[in-house]
């Protein structure tokens, strides 16, 4: 298993949630899913100057399928109508083989 943990800052969260209805069965052709996924009201302490409210890990079988599954194009559609609008700043804190 392949995951990323990922901080956001998300600010709309009517559209984020429309983004995330609408990728998820892209995602799940990739054999993908979300494994944790928290709203976060304060951070402590982080490498990055963007502020961060939201955090989640997001796996797939291999890092190839997550690859394939962020240049597939119904995805890119996806996130440009909805994503792109209700985050502000994306931050990959992490990507590591999962045991």
């Amino acid at each position: 298993m392949f995951e990323y943990l990922v901080g956001l800052e998300v600010t709309n969260n009517q559209m984020y949630t429309q983004y995330r209805n609408a990728m998820t069965p892209i995602l799940k052709q990739y054999g993908g899913g979300f494994g944790y996924d928290f709203v976060v009201s304060e951070v402590l302490k982080s490498a990055v100057d963007v502020p961060i409210n939201r955090v989640f890990t997001i796996v797939f079988p291999t890092k190839q399928n997550a690859d394939r599954f962020f240049s597939d194009d119904s995805y890119l559609a996806v996130k440009a109508e909805y994503f792109d609008s209700s985050v502000a700043h994306t931050t990959i804190i992490a990507g590591y083989e999962k045991a």
